[in-house]
């Protein structure tokens, strides 16, 4: 069977400039970065999805069905008598269009985060053996120190012992 290759292998990679050089990780998933693709499609699809979440998706529908319902109830408009079943078709209706866009979204949303966190370790990993490596060089950097300053005592001690044998062996001043 032949590998299926994602829509994010198929995309050539953008260069980054060097001081963005971090996201590295991130770039062959900028595919992923709407929803629905990038489609005009997918940015209707994508708005209409978001906009089934917000309060004015939400306060706009309640009032439209006590409109609906006071209009058809009080008879000022006789198109959809009690028991409303032409709200009840409008609300399956949306119910039928949402419910879809609404999963697709959470699911896409849902492979963006994996894909981001997946990056986010690599370059965490990096980062990390980055640091044992800065690490090491600071161990190696701290015995070379500690190395010089001995073998620094050890000739201070020595040449004050020549000094001072120097001094003693010298005859005295007349």
């Amino acid at each position: 069977m032949a590998a299926q290759s994602s829509p994010a292998q198929s995309l050539p990679a953008p260069s980054l400039p060097a001081d963005q050089s971090h996201w590295r990780f991130h770039v062959p998933h900028a595919s992923l970065g709407a929803t629905f693709g990038g489609g005009w499609f997918g940015a209707l699809a994508e708005s209409i999805a978001r906009f089934f979440g917000t309060p004015y998706y939400l306060v706009g529908q309640t009032v439209l069905v006590i409109a609906w319902v006071a209009t058809n109830a009080a008879m000022l408009v006789g198109f959809d008598p009690y028991p409303f079943i032409l709200l009840n078709l409008a609300f399956s209706l949306q119910a039928a269009y949402a419910a879809p866009l609404i999963l697709l979204a959470q699911t896409r949303q849902a492979e963006r985060d994996r894909v981001w966190s997946d990056a986010d370790a690599r370059h965490r990993e990096e980062l990390s053996e980055s640091t044992l490596t800065l690490l090491q060089l600071n161990t190696d950097l701290t015995r070379q120190v500690e190395e010089l300053t001995t073998q620094i005592h050890r000739l201070t001690a020595e040449v004050h012992a020549r000094l001072l044998a120097e001094e003693r062996d010298r005859p005295p001043r007349a």
